[in-house]
């Protein structure tokens, strides 16, 4: 977005890492409700077409794991310095005006 856009929107504190975080872990929720549903299904149709869901699911949260890492957003590798991260960003999306 154009910065002076944000500024106007209030959401110049909004970073490409807090939304990369948001859209990761949406991606992992929809992980855990398709593995769900997949044993929970009535027939081997429906069971089949939620196990391509999953697969996709799981892919996708594959891509945006790649992208966060590559731009030294999410270390899965270094346990500390992770947190100090998510730390950083749980104060900014609290700063973020309502």
């Amino acid at each position: 977005m154009i910065p002076i856009l944000e500024r106007m929107m209030g959401v110049d504190t909004l970073t490409d890492e807090i939304i990369a975080m948001d859209f990761l872990l949406s991606a992992k929720t929809g992980v855990r409700n398709y593995a769900m549903a997949v044993t929970e299904c009535a027939t081997p149709e429906v069971k089949a077409i939620l196990a391509k869901q999953l697969e996709e699911a799981i892919n996708t949260h594959e891509m945006i794991v790649d992208y966060m890492m590559r731009r030294g957003f999410y270390k899965p590798y270094a346990i500390d310095e992770q947190i100090g991260r998510d730390l950083q960003n749980i104060q900014t999306a609290l700063n973020i005006p309502s």
